[in-house]
């Protein structure tokens, strides 16, 4: 009787030990599929003591940290980046399209610091200052193997403050000298005229802070140069790379709307609540219809697309020229101790027909070629789109939700035997109508458009 006793009380202790131990077991799993981060940070700690105490040389730990950081923004995206605190800053002056300094284009020529040419009402502009000339001196450091970023940042810096340029111009070896006073420099994004009377251009070259008041009061000028009402409209869109898209939806906002039941803009849709937005046009009065043509290619990207898509969807301008970048993701700045930051891929966007921009593009209503223009700050149109980047994200084909049914394939427009390539920035005197193929059949079509208005044709 005892020994049954003994024996079961043994086989309870064991089945007790073996049941805790399968509890320790699956809660240390769990612990352990609740911090897989923990584990990984500690490889990454480990990595780095080896290098610091073990590699042949001391390494700089700074420099370490930072290409660790580097590495992981790169593995995710082409568009997440860690920003050191002066791109960071650059990054900042360039959206708000304001900044301290003197108003030059600058760039290098025979490896000479040259002016491009003077910004419009600038203190370089009023001094004198012309394209061409050689910047020998900023205040008194010689240029000589000064890169240009080097040169931005000495020429910048508070409004009121002084900075002496010394020049070199034409074949003259007498130097000139300009003292000159920074002002706040504000570069306008957008340029705008009229193409022929009563058919309005306006040119957007990157959306900044002020491009939706810009973009309205271009509006308004063009109404007033044409007497009272516009008969057309082309919108340049071509080697915009995008840039905020508060700016993006204020475009559009000026021709959707006039539809309670249809207003949606943009929709942004990521892993967090907080990224999912809808963004839709305000109600009241909006730009009477009149036929309006945007232009866009493969340099065209983001906010860009945003605003081909939008008024694509909305059946509010005709879409020419060649399938844009692709690029449909929202970039986040998330601000860092020691005034860095991280700019980090939170959310996609879509158009309003559910049409998922990313890797795909905006593709055109009508397609027309043209010889490649000069790229604007890098962008190369026509090889390299988003789809073909390393690590970039996938398109979205499961949720797609496209209600936009064309009629039938994109129209692709005759190309000329012997095209000239248009301005970048697309906003220059009539010449520039002349070279332009795209921008002449955007005139062509709004003319097109505008006679059948007047003589009364309909569809049937």
């Amino acid at each position: 009787m005892k020994r049954t006793v003994a024996k079961f009380i043994i086989g309870a202790v064991v089945a007790g030990i073996i049941v805790c131990l399968a509890l320790i077991l699956a809660n240390r799993r769990k612990l352990q599929e609740k911090q897989p981060d923990a584990a990984y940070l500690s490889i990454l700690r480990e990595a780095y003591d080896a290098v610091n105490s073990s590699y042949v040389e001391k390494p700089d730990g700074k420099k370490l940290v930072l290409s660790m950081v580097n590495g992981m923004m790169a593995s995710l995206d082409p568009h997440s980046a860690y920003l050191p605190p002066e791109p960071y800053k650059e990054m900042e002056v360039q959206m708000s399209g304001a900044f301290g300094g003197v108003g030059i284009e600058l760039g290098m020529k025979e490896g000479r610091l040259t002016v491009i040419a003077p910004i419009d009402d600038t203190p370089a502009f009023r001094a004198g200052i012309q394209a061409n000339d050689h910047i020998w001196k900023i205040d008194d450091t010689v240029t000589r193997d000064m890169n240009i970023s080097v040169a931005v940042k000495r020429m910048r810096g508070e409004k009121g403050t002084p900075v002496t340029l010394t020049i070199l111009r034409g074949i003259s070896s007498k130097p000139l000298t300009f003292n000159l006073v920074r002002d706040i420099i504000k570069i306008k994004s957008l340029k705008s005229r009229l193409l022929d009377q009563g058919y309005g251009f306006i040119r957007i070259a990157q959306f900044q802070e002020r491009t939706g008041s810009e973009f309205r009061q271009a509006l308004k000028d063009l109404h007033t140069a044409s007497g009272g009402t516009l008969k057309g409209l082309v919108i340049d869109l071509r080697y915009n790379p995008g840039g905020l898209l508060g700016p993006s939806i204020d475009v559009a906002n000026c021709f959707i709307g006039d539809d309670i039941n249809n207003t949606l803009i943009v929709s942004t849709k990521g892993r967090l609540r907080e990224s999912n937005h809808a963004f839709n046009a305000t109600l009241g009065t909006k730009e009477p219809r009149y036929p309006i043509v945007v232009l866009i290619n493969g340099g065209s990207a983001s906010a860009s697309e945003i605003v081909a898509g939008a008024l694509q969807d909305h059946k509010r301008a005709i879409i020419m020229g060649k399938q844009s970048f692709g690029k449909g993701s929202v970039q986040s700045i998330i601000p860092m101790r020691g005034d860095a930051a991280l700019k980090l891929t939170t959310a996609r966007y879509y158009t309003p027909s559910g049409r998922s921009i990313q890797a795909k593009g905006i593709v055109p209503d009508i397609f027309v070629d043209n010889v490649q223009p000069a790229p604007v700050k890098g962008m190369n149109e026509g090889t390299v789109k988003e789809k073909d980047l390393d690590n970039r994200l996938a398109p979205d084909d499961g949720k797609e939700t496209s209600k936009r049914v064309p009629s039938g394939p994109p129209v692709k427009a005759a190309t000329p035997t012997t095209p000239v390539a248009p301005s970048p920035h697309g906003a220059g005197g009539d010449a520039d109508l002349v070279k332009d193929f795209q921008l002449q059949r955007a005139l062509e079509l709004l003319r097109s458009l505008s006679l059948m208005k007047e003589q009364g044709f309909t569809a049937r």
